[in-house]
C-alpha cells in the first residue's frame, strides 16, 4: 500500500520520507488540506532523462507535430537540412564581426 504524509509531516520529516520512497522503491503521496497535492516517485537515474522528455509538455507535443508531419510526409532529406545548417552558418560567420 502507498504511504501518504499531510504537507506538514513531510515539512518535518523530509529526509526520512525521501530516503523510505528510495529504499522501498514505492511511490508516497502528499496531501494538502487532505486532498492529494503530489507524489513522490523513486528516480533511477538511467531512466530519469527519459521521463522528463515523455511528460515535458513541449516535447510531447513537438514528438506529435513531427508524427503527424511524417505520416502526412511532410518531410526532408537529412543531408538538405544539414546543407541548409551549414549555409546558415557560413553567412553568419561571413557577417559576424
Amino acid at each position: 500500500m502507498m504511504e501518504s504524509y499531510g504537507i506538514r509531516e513531510l515539512q518535518r520529516r523530509p529526509s526520512e520520507i525521501v530516503e523510505q520512497v528510495e529504499r522501498t522503491g514505492r511511490p508516497a503521496l502528499v496531501t494538502r488540506y487532505g486532498k492529494l497535492a503530489a507524489v513522490l516517485m523513486p528516480v533511477d537515474s538511467d531512466a530519469f532523462e527519459d521521463y522528463v522528455l515523455a511528460n515535458a509538455p513541449e516535447f510531447v507535443a513537438g514528438m506529435q507535430e513531427a508524427d503527424e508531419d511524417a505520416h502526412l510526409g511532410r518531410t526532408r532529406p537529412a543531408e538538405e537540412v544539414l546543407a541548409e545548417i551549414e549555409a546558415e552558418e557560413a553567412a553568419a560567420r561571413r557577417h559576424a564581426p
